[in-house]
């Protein structure tokens, strides 16, 4: 009986050195979470998934997200072989190691081999042509997990033998779902008693920035390191979780937190600068994420400057690449640049308001068609339609020519309407005065002073 207990507790030892987000690794469809878009019932990759008909693939997306947990599924699911590489560690002679065995298991058995590549941006262009044959053989299904765009990142002879899947960051409903479950299901957590208080679930959820993985540390973390009490539990509080997340708890209540969001735009909207500044500076006060102002200021720049002043959005851009390089806390200073300069900016509202005017004209038209003589002349056309115009090249006009550009469906539409505030008066060339005495399309972001 001790012996039993020995090992008991052996094991247990054990597996708490083993992540709580490896422990809480999917093993079936059934328990992956997120990734709602691609993953459903009888969503393509399910059915390939389940049948396993699945070719080769690049999933892409944020860390946490679910990429490698998908592979793991499919690593359990299939009959083929499944061999893992990362693409740090890794070099041509691994890679060639691995397409030789598959052959020759293809040959032998006619069993096919995954290749699971993690981190597969990093590899070379040697490396990435010496698998491309045996993908092309279908000795090898390739299944690259990366965090960078692979259509900028990768060669572009892998990314077209390959489906993208975009993976995008968890809800907060989703993350929820996994703690919730990981309490549950967890080898470990089950076995004790943990009360999890619900402002300190919902803290860990919003804080983790869709990233399941960041989650699962911070509950564990939290867990690990917190007293056991008199009655045997474990208690998890919003300051425990604050801690745990190595983030400040937001010291507002949520509805407060939102009012100054609000309260934070809107004063740079009506460009006061003091106002601006206090809502900023008492945001970051209250644990905000500093990113999530610098987002908004960079929406701010082209949504309600825009045109009036186009330098807006430069600014705002590099405050936004300076602060992730440099940080708290001198990375508040060209925030405060950026936030300063736009409020003394004049304001202009017509980049959403033709934005969203012709996104209206584009969904009402589908099937408008491209007028002939603006069509792409490097491949033939068939039959010439008669008495159609001959496209007049702007330059040989002194660089306009009144031209019909639009579709016939809608060929007098008008999308952008200057404000003829600071720099948005349109087009100087243009001899079609009348156009910019037209009234502006309602814009849809905002009805009247109800919304942010």
């Amino acid at each position: 009986m001790a012996q039993y207990e020995q090992n008991s507790i052996f094991e247990e030892e054990k597996i708490s050195n083993i992540p709580l987000a490896e422990r809480m690794r999917p093993h079936v469809l059934g328990e992956f979470i997120g990734q709602s878009h691609i993953i459903y019932d009888g969503s393509l990759l399910c059915r390939a998934i389940k049948a396993d008909k699945l070719g080769s693939c690049i999933f892409w997306g944020a860390p946490g997200t679910g990429k490698t947990s998908l592979a793991n599924v499919i690593a359990n699911t299939t009959g083929s072989h499944f061999e893992k590489l990362n693409a740090v560690s890794s070099g041509v002679s691994d890679a060639k190691k691995i397409i030789d065995e598959a052959t020759r298991r293809f040959n032998a058995y006619g069993q096919k081999t995954y290749l699971l590549l993690d981190e597969c941006h990093r590899w070379s262009k040697a490396q990435s042509d010496c698998v491309l044959p045996s993908i092309e053989k279908g000795y090898i299904t390739f299944i690259g997990s990366t965090t960078e765009n692979p259509y900028v990142s990768m060669t572009r002879a892998i990314v077209s033998r390959c489906r993208v899947f975009e993976f995008l960051p968890l809800t907060e409903d989703d993350i929820k779902k996994g703690l919730l479950s990981a309490l549950k299901r967890d080898k470990i957590l089950s076995r004790r008693k943990i009360v999890l208080d619900d402002d300190a679930l919902d803290y860990i959820c919003e804080t983790a920035s869709g990233d399941l993985r960041n989650a699962y540390n911070a509950l564990e973390l939290a867990v690990m390191t917190t007293d056991i009490e008199q009655d045997g539990a474990v208690h998890v509080t919003r300051l425990v979780a604050s801690q745990s997340m190595q983030k400040k708890a937001l010291s507002v209540d949520t509805g407060m937190y939102y009012d100054m969001i609000s309260a934070f735009i809107k004063s740079m909207r009506g460009s006061d600068a003091n106002a601006a500044m206090f809502w900023f500076e008492r945001l970051l006060e209250a644990g905000t994420d500093p990113l999530l102002l610098a987002r908004r200021i960079v929406i701010h720049a082209a949504e309600d400057v825009g045109l009036a002043d186009p330098q807006a959005l430069v600014v705002a851009t590099s405050a936004l690449t300076a602060f992730q390089n440099i940080g708290l806390p001198e990375g508040r200073i060209p925030l405060s640049e950026a936030i300063l300069y736009i409020c003394n900016c004049p304001k202009s509202n017509s980049v959403v308001n033709t934005l969203y005017a012709a996104e209206d004209s584009a969904k009402n038209h589908p099937t408008a068609r491209v007028p002939r003589y603006l069509m792409d002349e490097n491949y033939p056309r068939g039959t010439e339609e008669p008495d159609s115009p001959s496209y007049k090249y702007p330059h040989n006009y002194g660089g306009w020519v009144e031209q019909q550009y639009l579709p016939d469906e809608v060929k007098d539409a008008v999308f952008y309407v200057p404000s003829g505030i600071g720099q948005d008066t349109g087009c100087r060339q243009s001899k079609n005065k009348k156009d910019f005495e037209r009234q502006p399309v309602p814009n849809k972001w905002f009805d009247g002073d109800k919304n942010d």
